[in-house]
């Protein structure tokens, strides 16, 4: 099959990949198991349900920290050539701050000139901190995702909470059961995360660790990642 625009199949590849680097051959088959039939021709249940069951065996070969990390490697990423100047500036300054002004000013380019918003929706959005900058406390980057950018208008005049979480989640593997059971466990987020990770590694040239403190996944308003800088 044909996978080049198979965003399932990616996905389990780079799964596949993450859980071979930490985990043993004989637990990793099992691990996987069924994952390799999956593409998007599944139903978002199908998805649900295989990564639910998936997550309980990889339980049993692993702790909280790795399973993170698992998830945080398939994640989408954002292009890195649209992040030259921000490195090289950070390169040359070594100032936190003046890269997420300018990780701010692409966004709100993106509001203005790619999603073509209206300036008074671009200001509810800015005012919100949601977006690809997020905002600094400390030794922190604390960003908060903005609603799926293709559902974003429509997530704005929806009033049902449940409706809303689903308009917002970005994941298209399982978006569409945002709210139900059996529920994915807050490890399956840091795949989002891992999109943030991607981004101040790329900037900064070093690792960084990210977490989840709010996903819709889990009942939350919103997605919420803290990147935590080197000291």
């Amino acid at each position: 099959m044909n996978t080049e625009f198979d965003f399932e199949g990616q996905w389990q590849n780079k799964l596949g990949q993450a859980v071979a680097d930490r985990i043993s051959a004989p637990a990793r088959g099992i691990i996987l198991e069924g994952g390799s039939d999956l593409s998007d021709v599944n139903s978002a249940r199908e998805k649900l349900v295989w990564t639910c069951e998936m997550f309980e065996r990889l339980e049993e070969d692993s702790n909280l920290k790795t399973r993170q990390e698992i998830l945080t490697e398939c994640h989408c990423s954002y292009p890195l050539d649209d992040l030259l100047d921000v490195k090289m500036t950070y390169r040359v300054s070594g100032d936190i701050n003046q890269a997420l002004s300018m990780l701010q000013e692409k966004f709100e380019s993106f509001l203005r000139e790619i999603l073509i918003l209206e300036e008074e929706l671009v200001n509810v959005i800015v005012e919100k901190n949601w977006g690809l900058a997020g905002r600094r406390d400390g030794n922190r980057i604390i960003a908060t995702k903005i609603p799926k950018s293709g559902y974003l208008q429509e997530y704005f005049k929806e009033d049902d909470p449940e409706k809303k979480r689903k308009l917002y989640c970005h994941c298209p593997r399982v978006r569409d059961e945002v709210g139900s059971e059996p529920r994915l466990p807050m490890e399956y987020c840091h795949c989002g995360a891992g999109f943030y990770k991607g981004i101040w590694e790329e900037i900064l040239g070093e690792p960084v660790e990210v977490e989840m403190i709010d996903s819709v996944m889990q009942g939350d308003d919103v997605c919420t990642i803290v990147v935590h800088l080197p000291d």
